[in-house]
């Protein structure tokens, strides 16, 4: 039996494939645990060193697989329907925003609903010119959810965010970057490519720094000027204290290129 996500790895970087293209990689309740795996076994994984989140077909993610919903909807009690949130969209969320190394989506086609989401909460987001983004939520009458909430205001200001969340419509790629969604975007053809160039050169970075960064954002996000400034402190003196720190140092006196090892 086919598994509803690959998961890939070559020379410290893990693709995550979302492969389900029948169904334009709707998330059935397979799908998301699959799904919720992966993202935590890279995170956990010290050899992994930058994480590629795609998908196959004409479809980087749809969100919920509406057929298996309304099924749930129809024979389980409420709370158990939404208990997915908890047990899923939340998890692969938190393992997105919060992984100690870099995350690209390389959105191969329409992101939607939770997979607009998914792609929201990675770090780079390289978009195909045949991709396009739409929140969908409030168009099957919901709120949202998987780090919307939280990713997107961040990515396109809270006035574009509640226009988007509010008013679902798909947000083509030249849009998509013009308001922050998108860190590139580039031909369909050439997508694969991109994101594993991106890839390879952010593994082959300061992993460490680049994990730093991320949990000073993610804090930063909900404190104060003061006590953020106290955890930016706490992390240049851990990140100062690392050998990729010392190495760089002495590479670029010797006029070299340094060599990172995320220690």
């Amino acid at each position: 039996m086919t598994r509803p996500v690959r998961y890939e790895v070559e020379s410290g970087v893990a693709t995550v494939t979302l492969d389900r293209p029948e169904a334009m990689n709707s998330l059935t309740r397979e799908t998301k645990e699959a799904l919720r795996d992966a993202l935590q076994t890279a995170a956990s994984d010290e050899a992994i060193r930058c994480v590629v989140v795609t998908g196959t077909g004409r479809a980087f993610c749809v969100g919920q697989d509406l057929r298996e919903h309304a099924a749930h909807l129809a024979e389980l009690p409420v709370a158990d329907v939404w208990a997915t949130v908890a047990e899923h969209y939340t998890p692969i969320a938190t393992a997105l925003a919060t992984m100690p190394k870099p995350v690209i989506a390389a959105v191969n086609g329409v992101a939607a609903g939770a997979g607009a989401s998914i792609a929201f909460a990675c770090d780079f987001r390289l978009v195909s010119e045949a991709a396009g983004f739409n929140t969908a939520f409030a168009g099957i009458g919901l709120s949202c959810d998987t780090g919307a909430s939280w990713t997107l205001p961040r990515l396109v200001g809270y006035a574009k965010a509640v226009e988007l969340l509010m008013q679902p419509r798909t947000v083509k790629p030249s849009e998509a970057c013009e308001i922050g969604l998108a860190t590139h975007v580039v031909p369909a053809d050439d997508l694969a490519e991109a994101a594993a160039d991106l890839a390879r050169t952010l593994a082959a970075g300061p992993t460490l720094a680049y994990a730093s960064i991320k949990a000073a954002l993610v804090y930063g996000a909900s404190h104060d000027l003061a006590t953020t400034m106290a955890l930016e402190a706490d992390m240049m003196a851990a990140t100062g204290a690392s050998q990729d720190h010392r190495n760089a140092v002495q590479a670029f006196v010797a006029k070299q290129s340094p060599m990172f090892r995320g220690r």
